[in-house]
């Protein structure tokens, strides 16, 4: 028999971790419980907060108008954070969705309006072409190993630009009914429109939790070594993320001139900051390898509710970007803290 002195190897023998569970008062462990669920769903009890103070400040954000322009308004930005999401699952950023977006849609209007091509050429014509943009930004990250903050920044300058020379700074407006139908279209006075981010959100779900791409993205993000050495094509994965981030930018790009009937040469030039917020607020991580879709849907209700809220609450434009940027920040500081609370 052995003496009793290498049996005593501490807290971290299983006999003593197991007494301490144990030894734990039910109390404390409900009580802890109760931080963790509160820290894992802070977005829907920070988004629930702002929706009483909003509604207190002025009853109209109750109205059933504003629930549908709060919707209308969550899709465009919803799409965008689905699409920035995808490269932040695997430790990489897109900078060029908001541009890309722009540009693609524009691409659309003028084979409608001005060379006379059927909605339905050039609607999907537009959309490739945000798709084929984010594959070359696939190609660049992966083949040529270029930074893609730095490579994303540079294609959004570029698209910048040329959606400028493209529109010559004029605002394209004269689009067809055809063209413009679903960012109008309603069925008993509710609007048609987020039914595709309702679409694009279940998809994106599906994708992450139910298919081999989607373990492969968090794999890939979590750790792209191990995941080479497991034998998942890591620069495949990257380039497919990148891939679906331009398609989903196409789609946002549509339905946001269809929406608004018109495309500027400036078109989604507001969007990135919020789009890049949206996805982190909910929890998608920067470093990559975690993040869901019910996460990235509150991050987008979140930021939506917080500026539709001020605006309809008459604060001054001039304090809107200040405040908004405010919560935005006391937002991700909280999620912040969850993150950091979970991990211990």
């Amino acid at each position: 028999m052995q003496p009793r002195s290498e049996f005593s190897t501490g807290a971290s023998s299983p006999g003593t971790a197991a007494l301490a569970q144990a030894s734990t008062p039910p109390a404390a462990k409900r009580g802890k419980s109760s931080v963790q669920w509160m820290f894992q769903n802070v977005v829907w009890l920070w988004l629930a907060a702002l929706v009483v103070v909003f509604g207190v400040l002025n009853p109209f954000f109750f109205t059933l108008s504003n629930l549908q322009n709060v919707l209308v308004q969550a899709t465009v930005l919803g799409l965008l954070a689905l699409a920035v999401s995808l490269p932040l699952m695997v430790a990489e950023i897109d900078l060029s969705i908001a541009s890309n977006m722009g540009f693609s849609a524009a691409i659309g209007a003028i084979l409608t309006t001005r060379l006379g091509l059927s909605p339905a050429v050039g609607v999907p014509v537009g959309i490739a072409a945000a798709t084929a943009i984010g594959f070359f930004n696939g190609l660049c990250v992966t083949r040529l190993k270029m930074v893609s903050l730095i490579q994303t920044l540079a294609v959004m300058i570029v698209l910048q630009g040329t959606l400028l020379a493209v529109t010559q700074g004029n605002t394209i407006s004269d689009m067809p009914n055809p063209y413009i139908w679903i960012g109008q279209y309603t069925v008993g006075n509710w609007p048609v429109m987020p039914i595709v981010f309702l679409v694009a959100l279940i998809g994106m779900g599906f994708l992450l939790r139910k298919t081999v791409l989607g373990r492969c993205l968090y794999a890939t993000g979590g750790n792209a070594l191990a995941a080479n050495s497991a034998g998942i094509r890591v620069n495949r994965i990257k380039i497919v993320a990148f891939t679906l981030s331009g398609l989903l930018s196409g789609v946002a790009g549509y339905l946001l001139a269809a929406w608004q009937m018109a495309i500027t040469s400036d078109q989604g030039e507001g969007f990135l900051l919020y789009a890049i917020a949206a996805p982190i607020i909910g929890g998608v991580s920067v470093f990559g390898g975690r993040g869901g879709a019910m996460g990235i849907l509150g991050g987008v209700l979140l930021l939506t509710v917080i500026h539709v809220g001020l605006a309809i609450t008459e604060v001054p434009s001039f304090y809107v970007q200040m405040i908004g940027g405010i919560l935005i920040f006391i937002a991700v500081a909280v999620d912040a803290i969850r993150v950091n609370f979970v991990s211990q």
